[in-house]
């Protein structure tokens, strides 16, 4: 998902996004933990989309304030 995309969906939509790519996460260090892993860098890019979510989120309420 782009950044573009990320900023069309309204904030419900991303909190939902962001419960569950959270699960995902948790889903990849657990295999992480047991080595069957293959692309650990998928826990890396899982990581900046949340925070990008997250970003966009709080830069939608700000605008809602002003």
């Amino acid at each position: 998902m782009k950044l573009e995309e990320i900023r069309e969906c309204t904030t419900s939509e991303l909190q939902d996004k962001i419960v569950e790519y959270k699960k995902q996460l948790f889903d990849l260090r657990l295999k992480k933990s047991m080595h069957k892993l293959e692309n650990t860098a998928e826990i890396g890019k899982l990581k900046n989309l949340i925070a990008q979510m997250k970003t966009v989120i709080k830069e939608k309420s700000n605008q809602e304030v002003k």
